[in-house]
């Protein structure tokens, strides 16, 4: 709070100038900064959390492979210590999972390999029919998590269809434990896992970042003392390319926010290029500081009319029932994250109904976003983009 104070006047620029000066003995400008950071670079050594019950010691930087078109980038990530990879049945349209293969090739037994089946898949055929056709992909005899994709509320933690499959999987020695992953209303998804008697699930793949609310933070700080293991994706509240910091990357400062929170195991970065891998593994260790705090202000200032928190609550506003956060992460993939495809198929999952094109015949918009987010805007966006 003392140097806060300090600032006091200053514009967001200036501010940020002078935390970054405060923190450097050689009083570097931005450019310097940012080249320093690349400059020697040397692999961390690995820092490991266990993800709760499982007992599986993972890196705290793990690798999101969802985007990464090759498996070198993998490979390299692999042979430096990170032993977690999270992929889909329905990345890249079931490319995702052989690139996996083909990083993992000879060292499968290394790298834990964690992931979902589709979301429309609900009955036991369906699920059988996932998990063959992703262990073909991955070219391996089991995974060791296996996660329910995409839930925003309770009704498929308890579906004892699904439990039966899954619990024949393991039986069978084809999957190893059990989670899910949440977007939308990721504190009721939560909750309900806790709140299982039979606390079936022993993981969750949660949506969490510096932008997200304290009922999404107090929800997985109850999970985790219930030894439900956390990860957490979108930890770059949209990676968005923006000049408001200059040359320096929020990514690092985004990556560290998440890490300082004990409750959560790891984070999945999602890791295209060898330049993501460099940036996000270099966390391993670094403390969350004054810097960073800084770095995230600026951030969360030049996205804050188009970041969506996904947290939902508009929803409730909208008389027609539109899904507008999963709308907005699809809009956030073709944008930010630079894949249309993933957006594509992300938003053909949505029921038409509740898609950007329910609310065609709407005069003006009733939905409101708390965060003040033109959600018209937004929806309209998506009609370009994806309908």
């Amino acid at each position: 709070m003392k140097q806060e104070k300090q600032y006091k006047g200053m514009n967001r620029r200036e501010f940020l100038m002078a935390g970054l000066a405060g923190t450097t003995s050689a009083l570097l400008d931005l450019n310097g900064i940012a080249g320093a950071a690349q400059e020697g670079f040397v692999f961390p050594a690995p820092v490991y959390r266990t993800l709760g019950r499982t007992g599986l010691k993972i890196t705290v930087v793990s690798f999101g492979a969802m985007l990464t078109p090759e498996p070198e980038v993998m490979r390299v990530a692999f042979e430096h210590g990170i032993n977690y990879v999270d992929t889909a049945r329905r990345y890249m349209g079931g490319r995702n999972e052989e690139i996996v293969a083909r990083a993992l090739k000879g060292i499968r037994h290394r790298v834990y390999v964690a992931t979902k089946i589709r979301p429309s898949s609900r009955s036991k055929e369906d699920i059988f029919k996932d998990i063959e056709t992703s262990l073909t992909a991955l070219e391996t005899d089991y995974v060791d998590v296996i996660q329910l994709h995409n839930l925003s509320g309770r009704e498929r933690v308890f579906i004892p269809e699904t439990r039966e499959a899954l619990l024949r999987l393991r039986e069978q020695g084809k999957v190893r434990f059990f989670g899910v992953t949440t977007h939308t209303n990721q504190a009721l998804v939560l909750h309900a896992l806790v709140d299982d008697e039979e606390k079936f699930f022993d993981m969750a793949l949660v949506a969490y970042n510096f932008k997200s609310g304290t009922d999404v933070r107090e929800a997985i700080a109850r999970a985790a003392s219930a030894n439900i293991g956390i990860i957490a994706m979108k930890t770059q509240a949209g990676g968005y390319s923006t000049d408001a910091l200059g040359p320096i990357s929020p990514h690092q400062a985004a990556l560290k926010w998440v890490l300082q929170d004990s409750h959560v195991t790891a984070a999945i970065p999602g890791m295209r290029d060898m330049t993501h891998l460099r940036e996000d593994i270099a966390v391993m260790g670094m403390p969350y500081g004054f810097m960073d705090e800084l770095i995230l202000r600026g951030y969360a200032s030049a996205v804050r009319t188009y970041y969506c928190n996904l947290c939902g609550k508009c929803e409730t506003t909208c008389p027609k029932g539109v899904a507008i956060s999963t709308i907005n992460r699809c809009v956030m993939y073709a944008e930010a994250y630079r894949s249309i495809e993933l957006a594509r198929s992300t938003y053909d999952e949505i029921p038409a109904n509740v898609s950007a094109s329910a609310r065609l015949d709407c005069k003006d918009c009733m939905a409101t976003c708390i965060h003040g987010i033109d959600i018209a805007m937004k929806m309209e966006r998506a009609r370009t983009l994806l309908a």
